[in-house]
């Protein structure tokens, strides 16, 4: 069996939402970058370090110098780094402390400012209502004024297949009135939400969404179509379905959507068990009805590509990854294209003019 075969059967058997990367199953493909003057904010990604699976400073640095331009990013909480010990509420402020800690040492390094991480999105458990307010204010002190919004997740779904790729959360959480008590905490402190669900729970969000039309709702991933288990049979179903939920949530004007993570197993899409890693000619075409659908609801100026990496580094290189995107892009105005790509994502987040980050380009040090 070749080392590529060995890999692809790896994936098959990882039980998790997505699989570990692997390098030599991703170098059996690279292909040109295109378009690589188009500017780029990456509003979606993970730092972590754990025994099987680094992704920090260096292996960040080598994603953003792989030759498109990206002009800067946006973290997203991913339970990494909380505090040991102390208030349990306070521990999630560790991640924030451990994210800044790399975003300085990559900038000095490049002596650059806010190259990397201009936007922590972060978390506080929101069902502690209104106390959490606390909580808010002191990751806003020790952000060094990047924090930006929180991400609570509230992805759950009856389904086996679905308990076995990643830790469930209790049901109808974004229904549950102590949630929602401390939700009505973000909009005062300037505070935007990001919506990590699955296509099956969209109504709630559309609810939370009307009952709190002054806050900002960042919906992650397209909205989590599933494409695994029970659903994996029902694919022409859950596109109708996850369609017909994005059309109503669409017209909350408070909502934006993350163009991305569908290179996650859950989704059902199976590159990551190919022989052979996908071309983003291929990721395009899979892609395409998903994407197409998502800005057509919402609007260029309410959409934003992400990488959701690592996580769906596990599908394809992020050179790949953005090469698909500028394919999904292709008969866009160029004003559209450009909120696409960075607009909409320093608008929701508060980054600054395209203009005042253009200096922060991230280059090989």
């Amino acid at each position: 069996m070749t080392d590529a075969a060995k890999g692809a059967a790896s994936a098959v058997a990882d039980p998790r939402f997505f699989p570990l990367p692997r390098d030599e199953w991703l170098d059996q493909w690279h292909e040109p970058i295109i378009e690589s003057g188009l500017p780029i904010i990456d509003p979606h990604h993970h730092l972590w370090d754990r025994l099987d699976w680094r992704y920090v400073g260096d292996e960040l640095l080598a994603d953003l110098d792989c030759g498109h331009t990206v002009l800067t990013t946006v973290f997203a909480q991913c339970r990494e780094r909380y505090r040991p010990d102390g208030p349990v509420a306070l521990r999630p402020l560790g991640e924030t402390e451990f994210v800044l800690q790399i975003a300085h040492a990559l900038e000095a390094r490049r002596g650059l400012k806010r190259s990397v991480c201009a936007g922590i999105v972060g978390h506080a458990d929101l069902t502690l209502g209104g106390e959490v307010r606390a909580v808010l204010e002191a990751q806003l002190r020790v952000a060094d004024g990047r924090f930006r919004g929180i991400r609570h997740a509230a992805a759950n779904d009856a389904d086996p297949a679905l308990a076995r790729t990643m830790p469930q959360v209790p049901a109808g959480l974004l229904r549950d009135p102590h949630f929602r008590a401390g939700f009505a905490c973000l909009a005062p402190l300037g505070l935007s939400f990001d919506a990590w669900v699955y296509h099956p729970q969209l109504g709630d969000v559309a609810a939370l969404a009307r009952e709190f039309p002054e806050t900002s709702i960042v919906l992650d991933h397209v909205g989590g179509p599933l494409g695994i288990g029970a659903y994996a049979i029902r694919r022409a179903e859950v596109f109708a379905e996850w369609h017909a939920a994005i059309l109503k949530l669409a017209a909350c004007p408070n909502v934006s959507v993350k163009i991305g993570g569908l290179g996650m197993r859950l989704c059902g899409f199976g590159f990551c068990e190919q022989p052979q890693p996908p071309t983003s000619a291929h990721l395009a075409a899979a892609w395409r009805p998903w994407i197409a659908a998502c800005i057509d609801a919402f609007g260029p100026r309410r959409c934003m590509f992400e990488s959701n990496f690592p996580v769906d580094r596990g599908t394809c290189s992020y050179a790949v990854l953005w090469n698909a995107f500028k394919r999904l892009a292709v008969g866009y105005s160029a004003a559209e294209k450009a909120d696409l790509f960075a607009g909409t994502a320093a608008r929701i987040y508060r980054l600054g003019p395209l203009e005042d980050l253009a200096h922060a380009q991230p280059s090989v040090p």
